[in-house]
């Protein structure tokens, strides 16, 4: 089916599940979760894939229900002292090809009841990949400014993530581009409405808002020697 938005009943399932984070609960309203989210979601990536691809060749969308953009309602509760089993948020990555998991260089969609937002990047990039990034930023210091500070990157994304506290082993404490190379995150969130993700044109909208980030995705696909 067409993609119709994330409307007011697919964040109600969302705030209801919340409030029953519990298998009982959910295995009783399975049905509303295929209808509410998982459809809509399947959906949504079904409408993204060529928008992402007018974008990059090597991110994809990929429309299945295990395994693919949309990442599984179920908790990984093994080593968190939280153990409700339901996540109440709507996470969908589109992910670089030669990617195997979240940390693949991607497009990072999250809906949820209290926070809306887009994220462009790779998130805790392994030891490899990060050496990779940081090696980059070291060796070619305008390109990184000229991705990350844009005047149109910046007017919407904003640089978030985690990063070390001293600098990175080989760098030294006076480093020029010291406070990137702390990183261990090489990601840029911008804040989305309910109303933006209820609009059934919200890919086409999306294709509009990732543009000014390909100079970013580029410049990450390359240090970690991939395509953009």
């Amino acid at each position: 089916m067409a993609f119709a938005g994330f409307g007011a009943e697919t964040l109600g399932f969302l705030e209801r599940l919340s409030a029953n984070n519990n298998r009982d609960w959910f295995g009783e309203h399975k049905a509303e979760y295929e209808a509410l989210v998982l459809e809509p979601a399947l959906d949504f990536i079904t409408a993204m894939g060529p928008v992402i691809e007018k974008i990059s060749g090597h991110i994809e969308a990929v429309p299945k229900r295990q395994g693919g953009s949309l990442m599984r309602v179920y908790r990984d509760t093994r080593f968190s002292k939280d153990k409700t089993p339901y996540k109440t948020n709507i996470g969908i990555q589109f992910r670089h090809a030669a990617g195997k998991d979240v940390h693949a260089p991607g497009y990072y969609m999250h809906i949820a009841t209290d926070e809306v937002f887009l994220g462009v990047g790779m998130w805790h990039p392994d030891s490899p990949s990060l050496a990779g990034i940081r090696q980059a930023i070291d060796e070619s210091p305008d390109t990184w400014r000229k991705a990350s500070r844009g005047r149109a990157f910046t007017k919407r994304f904003e640089l978030q993530g985690d990063s070390l506290k001293r600098p990175p082993k080989g760098y030294a404490a006076d480093h020029p581009m010291l406070e990137d190379l702390k990183r261990k995150d090489f990601i840029a969130v911008t804040s989305m409405t309910r109303a933006e993700v209820a609009d059934p044109k919200l890919p086409k909208a999306l294709g509009k808002i990732l543009k000014p980030t390909e100079a970013y995705m580029a410049f990450l696909c390359a240090a970690v020697g991939q395509p953009f």
